[in-house]
């Protein structure tokens, strides 16, 4: 399976804004032979959230801005992974959103770790530690940014079977260790594929780090190194999961009596 992810430029982050850099970008995925499009942490509205942008960011999963998302996933025949803050009642999380090519939501994720007070203040915590979806012939998974810094949080999902984990994020500077080794490490610790796709520029009053990455269970590393907007084309290939979980056992030599 063929992926995109998008690291976008910080900037215009308005909802109208996002839509048209978002249907440019699965435009030139689905052109290049992608199925599947990955783009940033709260990628309507952006990331940090401005107060003037909230309200119109806001919705639920049924929602006019998630609709949007899914018109140009069935424009293009592509799916894609967006994320926004999601509203239930009265609560607000920082979510994540997997849309099938012919629109229709595959899966929600509402994002566990919370960073900073900012995080903590505006959004409600999730409470599923694993959601998946099949599509591809492959078992997807979803965390958001901070999620994926938890080992035991990457553990859950190749536990539970997730062959690529789906990551949107707003990584910020001077924690370029994160995209550059920590996530490469969870990938080859755990046994399955990480797309880990974020901003790049100032926005905010904070500086994000770019270092889109796809990391491979095998020790591979795709990565935009440059800070520009750009999109990370990878084949997600079946047979490089199976021998790496072939050759490397840390799943099937695991001792959990041990670790209580």
């Amino acid at each position: 399976m063929r992926i995109a992810c998008l690291q976008a430029a910080c900037g215009a982050t308005g909802v109208q804004q996002f839509l048209e850099r978002l249907r440019t970008a699965a435009r030139r995925a689905a052109d290049e032979g992608a199925e599947l499009l990955v783009t940033p942490e709260v990628s309507i509205g952006g990331y940090p959230l401005q107060a003037g942008n909230l309200a119109e960011a806001s919705g639920p999963v049924d929602g006019p801005q998630c609709a949007e998302v899914s018109a140009i996933a069935r424009e293009f025949g592509i799916a894609i992974v967006h994320g926004w803050p999601e509203t239930d009642g009265p609560d607000v999380y920082n979510s994540a959103r997997l849309v099938a090519p012919r629109g229709e939501t595959l899966a929600v994720y509402r994002k566990a770790h919370l960073y900073g007070r900012a995080e903590r203040t505006l959004f409600t915590p999730g409470a599923e530690a694993v959601v998946q979806a099949s599509f591809g012939g492959m078992t997807l998974g979803m965390l958001i940014c901070y999620d994926v810094e938890f080992p035991e949080a990457v553990r859950a999902h190749a536990l539970a079977g997730t062959d690529l984990l789906l990551v949107p994020t707003g990584l910020m500077r001077p924690w370029e260790v994160v995209a550059r080794t920590l996530v490469p490490a969870r990938a080859f610790e755990s046994q399955l594929y990480i797309a880990y796709a974020n901003w790049t520029g100032d926005h905010g009053g904070l500086s994000f780090c770019g270092h889109t990455t796809v990391a491979a269970p095998n020790g591979t590393t795709y990565a935009i190194t440059e800070d520009r907007e750009d999109l990370l084309v990878v084949d997600i290939d079946p047979m490089v999961l199976k021998r790496a979980r072939a050759s490397t056992t840390y799943l099937r030599d695991r001792r959990p009596e041990l670790y209580a």
